[in-house]
């Protein structure tokens, strides 16, 4: 898939994607991918990689080397990875409000 994708990652979350990548060539690339899917949204993944599979979508957003499968690239577009840090948690989380549903649970449309 070659379509492009829009894909955004916030400042804080760059910064923090920095510090944990370093220079290890293991981790070159920022990989996104689709875990699963509730009622109300897709639940996403986040992991380094060395390189990208050939059949893998790639962005560089904001200098940061994003690598998506071809099953999730499409469920990827319009994704934000933001870095959070309250009294819920810390840590990334990846927001997408193109692909969040319209149902009543509490699944919410974040991961």
């Amino acid at each position: 898939m070659d379509a492009a994708q829009t894909i955004a990652v916030t400042p804080e979350a760059a910064t923090k994607l920095r510090e944990l990548s370093g220079a290890d060539p293991k981790r070159a690339i920022l990989r996104l991918y689709v875990m699963g899917r509730t009622c109300c949204s897709y639940q996403y993944g986040l992991a380094f990689d060395e390189k990208p599979d050939d059949s893998d979508t790639v962005r560089d957003v904001d200098g940061i080397r994003i690598a998506m499968d071809r099953v999730s690239a499409p469920y990827c577009d319009g994704a934000r990875v933001e870095w959070v840090d309250g009294p819920e948690g810390t840590g990334f989380m990846v927001r997408n409000p193109a692909m969040s549903g319209s149902c009543g649970c509490s699944g919410g449309a974040d991961s």
